[in-house]
């Protein structure tokens, strides 16, 4: 990665720290509700301008001395982020007076020795402008003033971040295949203690309230010197459970997370086992062609003896018959037990949908499986398969020409791609044949 100088927005609650991240990354990443505490772990998001970028966190809004679980998690959340920042945007709103959490605020990032621009939002018009005159109160050089609904005065905000950050050289770009692993499953699975488990800090909100994570967080891990990116995400619901707007947006990033990695774990709660939310998921990561690793997590709580874990894989096939060519392995986030096996199943998988192999060696086993087990004839006639070849890796897409494409049967379609995986492996990775008249 792009050693990207960093800049944190911060702010007491229902500020508009979301809606200036959003206006600023042009995109809607971080989820934008009147409810307050909606935005809780740090969101990431690389922005460009004036030719330079820098890496902008979203955060939760702070709320000082409170003993809430949330609000206690989030405030970790927002000091880890100053920690991280080079640049500090210390929203207020105009429309309010100063706050005692703003007096709170101010009075910990003047002890930070870090550049600080305290930025007075909602100010949508020159009357406004001026109310924000008030806050120079709270003891900062300047107050700028900016509306984030409306985009008034943000191009100017933003060369001033540039002329306060840092101008290093940055290092050279990563590559664009290096992998990027999303950690999916149901609510309160333990996603994002297995992200915590493997990054070896509290990089994300970990607490025993089901549906903590509402955004997808990217978090950046070097594997033996090569980068992944993590990505972790909110619990996924079946729709008709998703309840208020939030939780929707929230299945909305999900989905957007598995559309962007290239490797998805499922984390499946050993406690209540594989069942057809589990199964759903799996799908439709299996539909979008990601490479899948399923993770049991909490397996420290299940009573064993020396048949436990192969009975229990053998009822998740048993579910999912598909799953019997992916990986599943039985961790404990708690405990750590055989969490180092994830980043280095995850690598595999990655390696495995990148393989090219060759037409060669393909139509020389090929050809061998088809004479002894031909496709059978339909009405009579007999379909011959001529020849084979791999058009397409990440995800891997192969190739069979033939007489008559339209009546190879879904039976001899598995039996080739199970031919195929016995052979050639891709292990975790969902392959796809093609048939096509010759």
């Amino acid at each position: 990665m792009k050693n990207e100088p960093v800049v944190a927005i911060i702010g007491r609650p229902n500020v508009g720290k979301s809606t200036l991240f959003n206006r600023i990354a042009q995109k809607r990443k971080s989820i934008i509700h009147p409810q307050a505490g909606v935005t809780r772990d740090r969101v990431y998001e690389t922005v460009n301008w004036a030719g330079r970028q820098f890496r902008l966190i979203d955060t939760g809004g702070y709320v000082p001395e409170s003993h809430d679980t949330m609000e206690s998690a989030i405030r970790k959340q927002v000091e880890l982020a100053i920690a991280e920042a080079d640049l500090i945007l210390f929203l207020v709103d105009v429309t309010t007076q100063i706050l005692p959490m703003d007096e709170h605020i101010s009075g910990m990032l003047r002890t930070v020795e870090k550049p600080v621009i305290l930025v007075a939002n909602k100010c949508d018009n020159a009357k406004r402008e001026y109310d924000r005159f008030e806050f120079y109160k709270l003891g900062f050089e300047d107050v700028f003033p900016i509306s984030a609904q409306s985009g008034r005065r943000i191009g100017d905000l933003l060369d001033l971040i540039l002329e306060k950050l840092p101008h290093d050289a940055p290092e050279e770009q990563e590559k664009p295949d290096h992998l990027r692993l999303a950690i999916v499953g149901m609510p309160n699975a333990g996603k994002s203690s297995i992200v915590n488990a493997i990054m070896g800090v509290e990089q994300l909100i970990v607490t025993e309230i089901p549906g903590t994570t509402r955004d997808s967080i990217d978090s950046e891990v070097k594997y033996y010197g090569e980068p992944i990116t993590l990505i972790d995400t909110a619990g996924l619901r079946k729709k008709k459970n998703v309840k208020d707007h939030i939780e929707f947006y929230s299945n909305v990033r999900t989905d957007g997370a598995i559309n962007r990695c290239n490797v998805a774990v499922l984390v499946v709660d050993a406690t209540k086992g594989f069942d057809r939310q589990d199964a759903s998921i799996t799908r439709s990561i299996l539909d979008r062609k990601k490479g899948l690793i399923i993770a049991v997590n909490k397996w420290d709580l299940i009573a064993k003896d020396s048949n436990t874990l192969r009975h229990y894989r053998d009822d998740i096939i048993f579910r999912f018959p598909d799953l019997a060519f992916y990986p599943i392995i039985f961790v404990s986030a708690m405990t750590k037990q055989r969490i180092g096996q994830i980043l280095e199943t995850a690598k595999k998988v990655h390696q495995a949908a990148m393989e090219r192999i060759s037409t060669n060696r393909l139509n020389k086993y090929f050809q061998q499986v088809i004479d002894r087990n031909p496709p059978p004839a339909i009405a009579g006639k007999y379909i011959q398969i001529k020849y084979v070849t791999q058009v397409k890796a990440d995800p891997p897409v192969f190739l069979f020409f033939c007489n008559d494409p339209k009546n190879v049967k879904e039976g001899y379609r598995r039996f080739l791609e199970n031919k195929l995986r016995e052979k050639f492996g891709f292990t975790g990775v969902p392959v796809t044949l093609l048939f096509r008249q010759k």
